[in-house]
């Protein structure tokens, strides 16, 4: 299985972030920087979310009743003349269910990280996390997904396609690289250099993926 990385870096994922970039007026190269650190950070909060009955049954609903992967079929037009504000508004109900109260810090320590304003931030991820969960949905029905333990392998799937190897210490650093179970703490720790003592920004962002 590929991963979502490699989407960004195949035709498809150059057209996201061509239009992605164009909607919110940031640098294409920002952009992409955003999107990458981005991606699979949602992808794991939701795949943590998922090990939950409740978690895992409203993901699946979500990809089985809105985002059927239908998104993909015609990003030229969803961002020809800019993207409709229904899916906009689609896509700030995903952050603000994936990311819960922590978003406002995610966006930040995301943005201070790629170098640009976390305002900017939030408008990327509005734009891609409906394009994100059409992929879920597309692959999800090409692989007959139709369980909680199938939604978790898909999203570990693509969270370790094979194109993530050549950013595997991007992937280790961003995605629970010291195992303690708090990503936010790794991006964080990222944006500080290293540096998560307690009571920086570090201490600020931990707990939102938190152990059970």
């Amino acid at each position: 299985m590929s991963g979502i990385l490699d989407l960004l870096n195949s035709d498809l994922g150059k057209t996201i972030i061509k239009g992605v970039s164009n909607q919110t007026n940031q640098p294409q190269n920002k952009t992409q920087n955003v999107l990458t650190m981005a991606l699979p950070l949602l992808m794991q909060s939701m795949k943590r979310n998922a090990t939950t009955p409740k978690g895992a049954e409203g993901l699946m609903n979500a990809l089985s009743n809105k985002h059927d992967g239908s998104i993909l079929d015609n990003l030229g037009g969803l961002f020809n003349n800019g993207v409709d504000a229904n899916v906009l508004e689609d896509g700030s109900k995903i952050l603000g269910h994936v990311l819960g109260g922590k978003q406002q810090q995610v966006e930040s320590a995301l943005g201070a990280k790629a170098g640009m304003d976390s305002g900017s931030v939030a408008q990327i991820l509005k734009v891609a996390a409906p394009i994100l969960m059409g992929v879920l949905g597309k692959e999800s029905r090409q692989q007959n997904i139709s369980n909680s333990n199938g939604i978790e392998t898909l999203l570990g799937g693509l969270l370790k396609g094979k194109g993530s190897q050549q950013n595997q210490s991007f992937i280790e650093s961003i995605l629970d690289a010291d195992g303690d179970g708090s990503i936010i703490d790794d991006v964080a720790g990222m944006v500080l250099g290293g540096n998560k003592k307690k009571g920086g920004l570090g201490s600020l962002l931990g707990g939102l993926f938190g152990k059970k």
